[in-house]
């Protein structure tokens, strides 16, 4: 079962996670994501248990739970969608386009 943790203290280690899910079963990954140009953590991670069961026991277990003056919150994590960054365009807003001449939304109109 795959978990996501979020509101961690940037100062968490891998390590650390680790030894708060296996309270409550084996733990076969913990990922925390980190910015790729800084490296730093980006405040959330994954931790993946091999049965629900014990997922779901460390959900109930460490779900408000205080990490290093942070309220963890831990879910399941949800599928991540193929659609990644296609809406991208639609979040910044709209776009002209068109040229000089051409249709499009942005800018002054000429009278």
């Amino acid at each position: 079962m795959k978990i996501y943790v979020g509101n961690l203290s940037y100062d968490v280690t891998e390590e650390e996670l680790r030894r708060e899910f296996q309270a409550f079963g084996k733990v076969e990954s913990v990922s925390i994501i980190t910015d790729k140009y800084s490296g730093r953590s980006k405040g959330f991670a994954f931790v993946e248990m091999p049965t629900v069961s014990e997922g779901q026991a460390a959900i109930t277990g460490l779900n408000g739970k205080t990490l290093k003056e942070r309220t963890l919150n831990v879910n399941a994590a949800r599928p991540r969608s193929d659609d990644r960054g296609s809406s991208y365009g639609d979040r910044r807003g709209g776009g002209g386009g068109g040229g000089r001449f051409g249709g499009g939304g942005g800018g002054r109109r000429r009278y």
